[in-house]
């Protein structure tokens, strides 16, 4: 796999010492405010059209997920393709094969309470990344339908996330459902 170099400017430090820091390339940069511009877009007309216009892409189903901004505690949405694994959701932190992990699986290991809306039906979940076994048979599976998702994992040297997202379970029911796997 031939990676590209790292962009490096000369940055000073606190103790006035100077040092290279990578920067963003030019490509990162733009796939940020593109993917913002489209996500943007995306979610007004999902929401407008109940998921009618905008459920679908590429033969993959899209939902739109809201987590809590880690830094700003506010309402994040962003669609996204997923799959269904029994009663659960299952979502990939892929990034486009990316180096940085998305902010919403950022955001989801920070506050792992969200909710989902596929259609016109919200639902509120709780996420936790897929471990050992249970994340090979997830890959395995979301590879197998979208292949996409197996050459982003070669763009990029950090392992992709699987992301389950489970139904919350209400307050009488003694909380979501816990198998020891964490954000």
């Amino acid at each position: 796999m031939r990676r590209r170099p790292e962009a490096r400017t000369l940055a000073r430090t606190r103790t006035g010492s100077i040092r290279a820091v990578a920067t963003p390339s030019t490509r990162d940069r733009l796939f940020r405010v593109v993917g913002k511009s489209i996500g943007g877009l995306h979610r007004s007309v999902y929401r407008a059209t109940g998921g009618r216009i905008g459920g679908h892409f590429q033969g993959m189903s899209i939902l739109l997920l809201t987590t809590t901004g880690r830094k700003t505690g506010q309402p994040r949405t962003n669609p996204l393709a997923y799959v269904r694994d029994g009663d659960n959701i299952v979502v990939i932190a892929s990034n486009g094969g990316q180096q940085r992990s998305p902010a919403w699986w950022l955001n989801l290991k920070h506050t792992p309470t969200a909710s989902i809306e596929i259609g016109r039906e919200r639902q509120a979940v709780t996420a936790r990344r897929a471990l050992g076994d249970e994340h090979t048979r997830l890959w395995n599976e979301v590879t197998g339908r979208f292949p996409a998702y197996a050459k982003y994992q070669q763009k990029t040297t950090r392992r992709i996330p699987v992301v389950i997202l489970e139904p919350a379970r209400s307050a009488g029911s003694g909380g979501a459902a816990s198998n020891g796997a964490t954000p």
